[in-house]
């Protein structure tokens, strides 16, 4: 598993992450609230600009994790043409893109056990009535470091597809691909286990 933090210091990794998370949800009702696509544009300009701020280096970090967007943007404006227009097509694909890289912001200027602590101590009033909040912690730390492992393995089988064959891999690597996911699920469970498991007797 790897972490999401970017290895670029800058000044939002000293802000707190209670307060970078409450942000990114308002920002996100913003978004969404906003039918309008020069706001979209504006607001898209203006989260890439917090990207380049920091450097070239963090910028392309980020654009790293935020590129397997790309075939999402280009159905969604290939449907709205044939149904809804462009122009809501548009306004749908940049509010997704600029949600999406908000978020990523947040977790390359956060460490996880930052963001761990937040979700602690706002689950922590539900552990008197039986929540596992260590299961809890632990499937929210896990969705956030295995996402890009996943994404990479599913990029190296198509490009493993790619050298083999002239065809597009296609649906054909939903198979291995899952059964890579079904391996590395097994060997963490190995590991948990092996570390004494996560309380799961108790009542989530």
């Amino acid at each position: 598993m790897i972490s999401l933090t970017s290895p670029v210091r800058t000044r939002a990794h000293g802000w707190p992450a209670g307060a970078k998370l409450l942000g990114l949800c308002v920002a996100s009702v913003v978004l969404f609230a906003a039918p309008y696509l020069a706001f979209q544009i504006a607001a898209a300009l203006a989260v890439w600009v917090a990207y380049a701020l920091p450097g070239w280096l963090f910028f392309w970090y980020g654009v790293r994790r935020i590129w397997p967007l790309w075939p999402f943007v280009v159905l969604l404006l290939i449907w709205h043409l044939f149904t809804a227009g462009v122009g809501e097509g548009a306004v749908i694909a940049l509010r997704m893109v600029t949600a999406v890289a908000l978020a990523n912001l947040v977790t390359m200027t956060t460490s996880l056990e930052a963001m761990m602590a937040v979700i602690n101590r706002r689950l922590r009033p539900f552990a008197r009535l039986g929540v596992n909040l260590r299961a809890i912690e632990l499937a929210a730390a896990m969705v956030i470091r295995f996402t890009p492992v996943l994404a990479g393995k599913g990029t190296a089988l198509s490009l493993a597809w790619r050298a083999r064959s002239s065809r597009r891999a296609g649906w054909r690597v939903i198979v291995p691909f899952m059964v890579l996911a079904l391996d590395d699920a097994d060997h963490v469970a190995e590991a948990l286990r092996a570390r004494g498991g996560i309380g799961l007797d108790n009542k989530i």
